[in-house]
This record gives structure tokens, C-alpha cells and sequence, in this order.
């Protein structure tokens, strides 16, 4: 009892004194949840929900850190504390320093092994940094990662120490937006729609243990016409293995396959309850990998029975169906930022605030807006029930292009390294994302910027993943032909230009009502982007309504899906429909919940 009792004292002892080493750094613009972070807890959630293990090890916290020259080698001493997962930039980083796109930023830290991995692999899981990171193992290069938006993996076995305190040490160097590579609304001087940097580590770091023969990755693909669910497992594994996949609703088994190692399984699915945001059911699944009889390796993943499609109907209008009905997508423009910890949020609650207020207000989808965000986000999405619209991060320039034509621009000629860059770039982001049913969407570009080879990459995309739709510029310089939309943009009222008898004609932005809460906004200069101002919430809803009614009588000519500007205000952008800190609804909720359901409810067939 005593023994028990000190050690409770000594682990208060430590997180006391992380406590005292770190807080949120400078006066901006702070939510709740950044004011109660506890350094020693901090995004403590298991990260990757689509594939799971029971075993893992959280590396997020205090690490050191420094910021020197790109070229100098890595630091003797270090410039302070850095609160991982959380960008230098960021208040909650306890730094809130810019990189710049000369210096390079310098993290380490120390770890043990548990005891209980031992005689197994180790990985090494990075969310996600931003943009190339370098890492070593005790002084070991363990490898290289180049890419902003997706995680990666190392196995870091043969550098570990048998026993005692390990060295993690990780260099990053981000040209921001100066460099070529993807980026988002990333940029050195944010004014207007461009907003602060974001460097270095942004996702969950963490280990796990797994056995010489292991499920690297598991894609789980629908096909409700069918009645099944097919099931491909990568695996790391050598010699005669069988790979076995069992489906469950709830406690009760549904289905189960069994084949050899690399065989694509399928799974039979009658009756199957089918995926919607009105009923965003999941089939929880398990995939098993056996060698010689015995069980090597073991994931707890899910999946959902859905279908995303297009179809003409009598008036010759080209709908989106979802399983097979017709299907108003009606969401938000969400960005991702937050004004403590940018790019990351504070926490999981945090994380999953945004896709409720959205469902609750009514909406039944999300574009998520040239940024990619953690697992777990993708996996509140699935189980809220969130339609979602995947952007490519945008990066690279943006070349003259003439708006409201079909094409009369200039594609961009990119060099070689960034287009190779951006081709391997996105396919490791459909790769990390593939599996999440509430992912009905891909957007490659997004209003011309970075845009080039549109109908190749487009096509590429809609091969290389078929369950999908693809919208090929949302925006931007529009073709005849690719992709499954034609994608109008216009603010801040709705409205309908062009019109496609060969796609689905979307609205892929429009709105922007908003107006000034002093006390929740961003402090920053008085160059504002407000397309529509507001002077109130009853002023903002009456507004609201008024493109809503002209939102429904361009349904009825022919849009299929619209996308609202935007969920929250971001830095200088005060259109949010929430304040950047997300304390304010700045609409009257329950009015903009009734409205939005009229127009979810566009194509539903009275009773």
C-alpha cells in the first residue's frame, strides 16, 4: 500500500512539473480545450481506429527542441521544450516560433522499450510531419519521409538498446510556401485566405510491437450490388501464411473468408444494413494472419456497406446516388485550423466538435478543404455519419486561368521533381484514407491553383480507386470531359453558369455570411474576408435563407450538391458559421438546421 501510494506521489511530482515547463504560448485566440492540456496526457487516444492492435506505446509530450540552420549538424544543446503533437508554430506548442524555409527544426527525446515487446519488431508510427523528416534511432538513421499529409512507418528494431533509455531524434526542414510540395492555405505571410505556417511534427508519434510476419495494411472494399465485402490485406510475411477475415454486427458473427497470404478476400453479405448519415451503421471486422497453425498477428478494424454513384434521371440531369438513390449532398467547407494548435486540435473531443455541430445543423456532409486530417477524424466521420469530400492539399503556383468557361486557361507546367512529388503524394493519401466509408469523394484540384495534367490526373484517380467519385477541378479550370463534376464556385450568393449533361454540376463553394465578434477573433489586422456581412445572428440567418431559396430553385435545374462557406471563421476569415474558437454559433441554429434539411431532403420522395 505504501509503495502504491508512492508512486501515485512521484507520477503527480512529474506531470507537476511538466506542467510548470510548458504552457500555451503567446495571447491570441485560445479554445477550452487548449486551456486544459495536460503535457504528460496529451492526445492520449489510440491513433489509427481503421487498424488496430492492443499493444501500442504513446511518444507524445515534451520533447526538445531547437531551431538552426538547414546544414549545421544536429544541435549540442537544445533551445527548450516542444509539446508534441503540436506545430512550432502553434500556441500550444509552448513555441509559437516560424521555421522559415532556411533553418531546419531539431526534436529529441528518450524512450524505453517495454519489456513485454521483447523478441519482436518494433515500428515507429509518425501521424504526420510536416514536410520532410529525417530520424534517428540512438544515432542510427532509420529513415526518411517526404510528404506533409500522411503518415509513415519505420521498423526501428535493429538500432534499439537492449536495455535502458533509447535516443529519438527527428530533423525537419519545410519550405512552406516558398516550396513546390502540397501545402494547403499554408503561407509565410497570412493575410486574407492565407493562413499561418505549420512545421514539423502535427500528428500523434507512437510504437508498436509486432512479429516478423505482420499485417502491414487492410483495405476494405464495399460492393452492396453484390452483397460483399472485399477484404485485402498487405502483409510483411514470409513462407506459407493464411490471411482469415471475419465480419461482425455487434457481437454476432455475419461473415468470414479464408485464403493464402496475398489473396484478395471476400466476404458474402446478405441483408446487409447499409451506410448513410441518416444510419451510419458499422460492421466491425478482424483479420487474423496464420503461420504454421498458429496465430502471428491480429488487427481489429470496421467497414461499412455502402455505394457512392451518379445517375441520369427522366429529366436528363445527372444526380449523385447514395446506395443507389437519389442523394442531395449538402455540407460545409472545413478547413482544419485552430487557433491554438493550427493544424492539429487540442484534442479528440475537440476533433470530433466540428463534424457534430455540422450534423446538427442539419448537414449531411463535409468538403474537407485542401488538408488532410488524422485517422481518428475520418473514423467520427464514419461513425457521426458524414458524408466527406477529400481535397488534395494544394501546392506549387497557381497559373492565369479564365473562370467561368469550360477550359480557356493555361495548365500549369510543373517541373518534373513537383510533379512527381504530387503524383506520389496523393497516392499515399488515398492509400492512408481508402478504407473509411464516409470518403465518397476525391478532389484533385481546387479553383486552378497547382493545376496541371487535370484530365490525366483525374483519370488516374477514378483507376486507381473506382468506389469513388472524382471531382477533377472544383472551381478551377474546367474540362468537357474527366471526372464525375462539373464543380462551380461562386460568392457569395448561388448561382448556376454552366451545366453539364455529361457529369453531376455541383456547387463546390459559395456563402460567406459573417460577421465581427471582437472578443473571439483573431488578432490580427483589419484586412478582413467577409464576402457577406452580417450584423448580427438574426440578420446572418435571414441572409442564410435567402441563398437557401435560391439554392432550391437551382436544384431543380440541376444541382445534385452544394457546399456552404464555411464551418468556422479561420484568422482574418470571419464567414464561419461558428467563431474561430469555436464558443459562438453565429447563426440562429435551430432556423439554419430546418432549412438545411429541406434541402438534404431535395430528392427524397414524399410518403
Amino acid at each position: 500500500m505504501k509503495n502504491r501510494i508512492f508512486a501515485t506521489l512521484v507520477a503527480l511530482s512529474l506531470s507537476l512539473v511538466a506542467m510548470a515547463q510548458w504552457a500555451p504560448a503567446g495571447d491570441n485566440l485560445k479554445t477550452h480545450w487548449g486551456e486544459s492540456i495536460d503535457p504528460e496526457n496529451v492526445w492520449p487516444e489510440y491513433p489509427r481506429p481503421i487498424m488496430e492492435r492492443p499493444e501500442w506505446d504513446n511518444l507524445n509530450g515534451l520533447w526538445n527542441y531547437a531551431i538552426r540552420p538547414q546544414g549545421e549538424p544536429k544541435p549540442a544543446e537544445f533551445d527548450g521544450q516542444i509539446l508534441v503533437p503540436f506545430a512550432v508554430e502553434s500556441s500550444l506548442s509552448g513555441v509559437m516560433k516560424p521555421l522559415g524555409p532556411k533553418n531546419a527544426l531539431w526534436y529529441e527525446r528518450t524512450f524505453t522499450v517495454p519489456s513485454s515487446w521483447k523478441g519482436q519488431r518494433v515500428l515507429l508510427h509518425f501521424g504526420a510531419v510536416d514536410w520532410k523528416a529525417d530520424v534517428w534511432v540512438n544515432d542510427v538513421k532509420v529513415g526518411t519521409h517526404k510528404g506533409g499529409y500522411s503518415p509513415f512507418t519505420f521498423d526501428i528494431t535493429p538500432a534499439l538498446l537492449r536495455k535502458g533509455n533509447n535516443t529519438l531524434t527527428v530533423k525537419v526542414e519545410d519550405p512552406s510556401s516558398e516550396g513546390w510540395q502540397p501545402r494547403g492555405k499554408q503561407s509565410e505571410r497570412p493575410w486574407l485566405l492565407w493562413y499561418t505556417t505549420v512545421s514539423g511534427i502535427w500528428q500523434t508519434v507512437w510504437m508498436e510491437p509486432v512479429g516478423a510476419d505482420h499485417i502491414v495494411a487492410v483495405k476494405n472494399t464495399p460492393d452492396i450490388d453484390r452483397s460483399e465485402l472485399r477484404i485485402d490485406a498487405e502483409l510483411c510475411a514470409t513462407g506459407d501464411c493464411t490471411i482469415e477475415a471475419r465480419l461482425y454486427d455487434a457481437d454476432q458473427l455475419v461473415a468470414s473468408a479464408k485464403g493464402l497470404a496475398g489473396a484478395e478476400l471476400t466476404l458474402s453479405v446478405p441483408n446487409a444494413k447499409l451506410w448513410s448519415p441518416e444510419n451510419p451503421h458499422l460492421y466491425d471486422v478482424e483479420v487474423t494472419l496464420i503461420k504454421g497453425g498458429k496465430v502471428v498477428d491480429r488487427i481489429k478494424s470496421y467497414a461499412a456497406m455502402r455505394k457512392i454513384s451518379t445517375k441520369m434521371g427522366p429529366d436528363h440531369i445527372i444526380r449523385l446516388q447514395l446506395n443507389n438513390e437519389d442523394y442531395f449532398q449538402f455540407g460545409t467547407l472545413d478547413q482544419g485550423y485552430w487557433p491554438d494548435g493550427l493544424y492539429t486540435a487540442p484534442c479528440d473531443e475537440a476533433l470530433a466538435y466540428d463534424i457534430i455541430k455540422t450534423k446538427e445543423l442539419g448537414f449531411n456532409m463535409i468538403r474537407k478543404h485542401i488538408k488532410v486530417e488524422p485517422a481518428r477524424w475520418y473514423t467520427h466521420c464514419d461513425r457521426i455519419g458524414m458524408i466527406v469530400w477529400q481535397d488534395m492539399p494544394s501546392g506549387d503556383s497557381t497559373p492565369a486561368f479564365v473562370w467561368r468557361e469550360y477550359f480557356e486557361g493555361d495548365e500549369l507546367v510543373r517541373s518534373a521533381e513537383s510533379e512527381a512529388n504530387f503524383r506520389r503524394e496523393w497516392q499515399e493519401i488515398i492509400d492512408n484514407l481508402y478504407s473509411y466509408p464516409s470518403i465518397c469523394t476525391w478532389v484533385t484540384f481546387n479553383e486552378g491553383w497547382g493545376q496541371f495534367k487535370t484530365q490525366e490526373i483525374a483519370a488516374w484517380t477514378k483507376a486507381y480507386d473506382p468506389s469513388r467519385l472524382v471531382d477533377q477541378s472544383s472551381g478551377g479550370n474546367h474540362f468537357t470531359e474527366g471526372g464525375d463534376f462539373l464543380d462551380l464556385h461562386n460568392y457569395p450568393e448561388p448561382q448556376m453558369y454552366l451545366f453539364d449533361y455529361k457529369r453531376a454540376t455541383v456547387l463546390g463553394e459559395y456563402g460567406g455570411i459573417g460577421y465581427i465578434i471582437d472578443e473571439h477573433r483573431w488578432k490580427t489586422n483589419d484586412r478582413l474576408n467577409i464576402p457577406a456581412k452580417a450584423e448580427d445572428a438574426n440578420s446572418a440567418t435571414d441572409l442564410y435563407e435567402e441563398y437557401i431559396n435560391i439554392l432550391k430553385g437551382l436544384i431543380a435545374k440541376g444541382f445534385t450538391a452544394a457546399v456552404y462557406t464555411q464551418i468556422t471563421d479561420v484568422e482574418m476569415e470571419l464567414n464561419g458559421m461558428l467563431t474561430y474558437d469555436r464558443e459562438v454559433v453565429k447563426l440562429d441554429a435551430e432556423r439554419v438546421r430546418k432549412l438545411n434539411q429541406e434541402v438534404c431532403n431535395s430528392f427524397k420522395k414524399s410518403e
